[in-house]
């Protein structure tokens, strides 16, 4: 076998090269896949002691944590809630935003304007997490004071808010570019049939780059579920059930705020709590890959 591909490769000197650029990213592809089991192998055994010790159901329905008390309770049912509602604010206000913005950008908007919102939005992209919570401590969450007269305006409306901006450049990004893939013959088509620019977009250019577009809603839930500096800043980091003007915290809030202190079965806590984000994650990503197979089937 050996002599007989040492024969093609004299035919085909390019097969060579194919080869080797196949197995560099075959080794790439490899340890893309084994840094996710490691993950995941370790937080399973750095997190199950804690479930066990404390109950699984004590632990993922008790709507009490305090983790340095004497008597210390460890549920975080409001950590699980509180990210729920808080990622799905963010996607219910950031993703039509960002969907009709790219909408425009790439189908309406001049050159000149493109480029323009495009320079705006790489910009908002690299802006550092920290910088989105600093704006968001001193401009949105006094503002919510103000509006609607709460005694502190840091809450889950604010983290909602400040998430919504933050997935912008992801929905923007990926959606604009799959709408620029989709051919110009299809749009041509629907105008030559009769229909006008806009039902030309929205039924036509639209449905033939749901997929890109489906992916850009993908990366928006996991940028706003897995953002912890910029929420700890706004949303007051208090463990409380959900409300719309209560200060609270997130899943990814609860492990950053507490670990640097942390020892024993709180410890051991926190990594529970990760390895219940890290599953979580990894529940929203297979249900919209089961939603985007299945839409792309009609």
């Amino acid at each position: 076998m050996a002599s007989a591909y040492l024969e093609k490769i004299r035919n085909n000197p390019k097969r060579l090269m194919e080869d080797v650029i196949h197995g560099i990213f075959l080794f790439l592809g490899l340890i893309a896949v084994l840094s996710v089991l490691v993950i995941t192998v370790y937080l399973v055994i750095s997190g199950l002691p804690a479930i066990k010790e404390i109950g699984i159901v004590d632990f993922l329905f008790g709507t009490r944590w305090a983790s340095t008390a004497k008597d210390p309770s460890f549920g975080i049912l409001p950590f699980i809630l509180t990210s729920i509602y808080g990622t799905a604010g963010a996607i219910i206000i950031g993703v039509p935003v960002g969907f009709f913005v790219a909408v425009y950008l790439s189908k309406m908007a001049g050159k000149k304007l493109r480029k323009t919102m495009e320079l705006f939005i790489g910009v908002l992209s690299g802006i550092p997490s920290v910088i989105y919570g600093l704006v968001g401590m001193t401009v949105i969450v006094p503002a919510i004071r103000v509006i609607f007269d709460v005694p502190d305006g840091a809450s889950l409306l604010a983290a909602i808010i400040v998430l919504s901006v933050m997935i912008l450049p992801s929905v923007i990004k990926v959606s604009l570019s799959s709408l620029d893939a989709v051919p110009e013959e299809y749009e041509m088509a629907s105008l030559a049939l009769g229909a006008t620019e806009t039902e030309t977009y929205f039924r036509v250019t639209v449905p033939a780059a749901k997929s890109g577009i489906f992916t850009s809603i993908v990366l928006g839930i996991g940028r706003a579920i897995g953002e912890a500096m910029a929420i700890m800043m706004v949303a007051g980091n208090v463990a409380n059930m959900p409300g719309l003007f209560k200060s609270v915290r997130f899943l990814t809030t609860a492990v950053a705020s507490e670990m640097s202190y942390s020892s024993g079965l709180q410890r051991q806590a926190l990594f529970s709590i990760a390895l219940v984000l890290f599953f979580f994650i990894m529940l929203i990503n297979a249900t919209l890959n089961v939603i985007k197979k299945r839409s792309e089937r009609i």
